[in-house]
C-alpha cells in the first residue's frame, strides 16, 4: 500500500464534519427555540442515554476493523482484511439487535432511574436508531482501514440530513400535543437518519465491490486465519477502545442525575433544574462539538494512518504523522477556544433570540467549556496515536482518572447555589485537562517524538491570542452600529481572516503541508507572495 499522511483523510472526514455540524445548527437551534429548555431537557436526557449505548455497541469494533485493515492491506493481505470486515459485520449486527431492544423497552424504566420521566418518548423514539448504526459502522471500518474516507463522509452527510429534517418536521407537528411529544420527534431523526445513512454507505461498497474484487481474489490463497481469530483480535482491541470511549458518556449519564439531584438540593425545583440542565447540555454543549467534530477526523484518519507506519517499523514516517497530528489539533482547538469565550454571550444570544433569558443563562457554561477545546482536541488525536500504536488501554486510563477528577468537581461545585450547573462545565474542563496531559506523556514515551515548541505551541498560541484581541474590538465597535446577531457575524469573520493571516505570517503552516489541503497550491503561491 502506498505510504499515505492521514492528513489526506482528516480534510474529507473535517469538511464532511464542518457540512453536518451546519447542519445540525439547523436542527438544535431551531428545535431549541421551538421546544424551549424544558423540552431539550428532555430531549438531552435521552441523547446521552443513547449515545452511551451506542458508544457500547460501536466505538471500538470500527476502530478496532480500521487499524487490523489497514495492517493487513499494508503487507498486501486483501483477503484477510476482507474477512475482517465479514466478521465483524456480524458481529455488529448482533449487538445492534440487542443493544436497540434494550433502549426501547427499558426507557420506562430508565428514565424514572434518572428522575426525569418526560423524556420515556424520546428514548422510544431513538432506540431503532441503535439497530442501524453498528451495521453502518462496520462498513465504515472497512473503508476508513483502506485510509478511504469518502465513503464515511458522504454517508456521514446523508444520514445527518434526514435526521434534521425528519426530527424538525416531527417536532412542530407534535409541539401541539406536548413538549415531552415534541422531543421524542426530535429524537426519532436520529432513527430516520440511521436507515439513510446505512442505504448510502451499503450503496458505495456494492459500487466499489468490483475494484476491491481483485486484490481480494488474488491474496485469496494466503490467508491463515481462523473466524474466531479474528474475532479474539477485534476484541482485544475493540474492549479497551469501548471502555475508554464509554467512561465520558457514562459520565455524562452520571451527569444528569448528580446536576438534577444536587440542583434539586441546593432549593431548585425539578422544572428549573431541567431547565439549567437544557442550558448546559442542549444550548451550549453543542457549540463546544462543532470543534470537536474536526479533531474528530484527525483521530480517525491517525489509526490507520499510524497502523501501516508501526506495522512497516516506518518510525519516522511515524513520528512525522504524530507532530503533525498534535500541531493540526491545536491549530484547530486554539482559535476555537478562544473564539467561543470572547463571543459567549454574543453567540449565544445570535444563536437563541427566542430564548434571550435562557440564552443569557448559558453563556458562563459556554464559556467555561469552550476552555475546555483546546485540551479536548489534544485528547482525541493522541487517543488516535495510541490506538494506532496497539496501546488502546492507556488512554482509557487517562480517561479514567480524569472522569473521578470530572465526577469529584461536578459534584462539589454544583451543589453551590451560585455555582450551580457552572459546577458541572467545570468539571468536564478538568477531566480534558487530565487525560491530555496523561496521553502525552505516554505517546512520548513509547515513540520517542519530540516537538518544536516554537512551532506547535507559541507560534498558535500567539495567532489566536492576536486574533482574539481582534474579536473583541470588532465586536465592541461594530455593535453600537448594526446591533448584536450582525456585529456578532462580522466580529467572527474578522476573527477567521486575523487568524488565517497570522497563521501565514507566523509560519505556523509548513509549505509542504498546505498540499494536502483543499486549494494547497494556491495557498502557497499566496504564501510565497507574502514572502515578497
Amino acid at each position: 500500500m502506498a505510504k499515505k499522511s492521514f492528513m489526506q483523510g482528516a480534510v474529507i472526514l473535517g469538511i464532511a464534519g464542518i457540512i453536518i455540524k451546519i447542519m445540525g445548527a439547523f436542527f438544535r437551534i431551531p428545535l431549541a427555540n421551538l421546544i424551549g429548555d424544558e423540552g431539550m431537557g428532555y430531549y438531552q436526557t435521552a441523547y446521552p442515554i443513547y449515545v452511551l449505548f451506542l458508544t457500547l455497541a460501536t466505538a471500538g469494533i470500527p476502530i478496532a476493523i480500521s487499524k487490523m485493515v489497514s495492517e493487513r492491506v499494508a503487507v498486501d493481505h486483501y483477503y484477510e482484511a476482507y474477512r475482517v470486515f465479514r466478521v465483524s459485520f456480524i458481529l455488529l449486527f448482533t449487538i445492534g439487535i440487542i443493544s436497540s431492544a434494550i433502549l426501547f423497552f427499558g426507557a420506562g424504566q430508565i428514565v424514572n432511574a434518572i428522575g426525569n420521566p418526560g423524556a420515556k418518548y424520546a428514548m422510544m423514539a431513538i432506540a431503532p436508531a441503535l439497530l442501524f448504526v453498528p451495521i453502518m459502522a462496520a462498513y465504515r471500518g472497512y473503508f476508513q482501514g483502506m485510509q478511504d474516507m469518502k465513503p464515511t463522509a458522504t454517508s456521514q452527510v446523508f444520514e445527518q440530513f434526514f435526521r434534521v429534517a425528519a426530527g424538525l418536521s416531527l417536532a412542530y407537528i407534535l409541539i401541539g400535543q406536548g413538549r415531552e411529544y415534541a422531543a421524542a420527534g426530535a429524537s426519532f431523526g436520529a432513527t430516520a437518519g440511521s436507515v439513510m445513512g446505512l442505504i448510502t454507505v451499503v450503496g458505495i461498497y456494492y459500487y466499489k465491490k468490483n475494484s476491491l474484487k481483485g486484490d481480494v481474489e488474488r491474496t485469496h490463497q494466503i490467508s491463515s486465519e481462523k473466524s474466531s481469530e479474528i474475532l479474539a483480535k477485534i476484541f482485544m482491541i475493540a474492549v479497551p477502545v469501548t471502555i475508554g470511549a464509554a467512561i465520558m458518556p457514562i459520565m455524562n449519564t452520571i451527569d444528569v442525575g448528580i446536576v438534577m439531584r444536587r440542583l434539586q438540593e441546593t432549593g431548585w425545583t425539578e422544572e428549573a433544574a431541567n431547565g439549567l440542565y437544557g442550558q448546559l447540555t442542549g444550548m451550549a454543549g453543542p457549540l463546544i462539538n462543532f470543534p470537536q467534530v474536526l479533531t474528530q477526523a484527525i483521530a480517525m484518519s491517525l489509526v490507520p494512518a499510524i497502523a501501516a507506519a508501526y506495522k512497516q517499523k516506518d518510525l519516522v514516517f511515524l513520528n512525522y504523522n504524530v507532530r503533525l497530528g498534535v500541531r493540526t489539533a491545536i491549530l484547530i482547538g486554539l482559535p476555537c477556544a478562544l473564539g467561543l469565550m470572547t463571543l459567549s454571550e454574543p453567540i449565544m444570544l445570535l444563536l437563541y433570540p427566542f430564548q434571550k433569558a435562557s440564552a443569557v443563562s448559558a453563556a458562563p457554561c459556554l464559556f467555561i467549556m469552550a476552555f475546555g477545546v483546546i485540551f479536548l482536541s489534544t485528547v482525541q488525536t493522541l487517543t488516535g496515536v495510541l490506538q494506532g500504536l496497539g496501546k488502546p488501554m492507556i488512554p482509557v486510563m487517562s480517561l479514567l482518572v480524569g472522569a473521578v477528577v470530572k465526577v469529584a468537581l461536578t459534584y462539589s461545585l454544583t451543589g453551590i447555589s451560585s455555582i450551580n450547573v457552572q459546577g458541572a462545565a467545570i468539571g468536564t474542563v478538568g477531566a480534558y485537562i487530565v487525560a491530555s496531559a496523561m496521553n502525552i506523556i505516554a505517546v512520548k514515551r513509547l515513540t520517542g517524538v519530540k516537538f518544536d515548541i516554537m512551532i506547535t505551541f507559541v507560534k498558535p498560541v500567539t495567532s489566536a491570542m492576536v486574533m482574539s484581541a481582534a474579536v473583541w474590538v470588532s465586536f465592541r465597535i461594530l455593535f453600537g452600529f448594526f446591533g448584536n446577531a450582525l456585529s456578532t457575524i462580522l466580529a467572527i469573520l474578522i476573527g477567521v481572516a486575523v487568524y488565517g493571516a497570522m497563521l501565514f505570517i507566523t509560519k505556523s503552516i509548513k509549505k509542504e503541508e498546505l498540499r494536502f489541503l483543499p486549494k494547497g497550491g494556491k495557498l502557497i503561491n499566496l504564501m510565497n507572495r507574502l514572502k515578497k
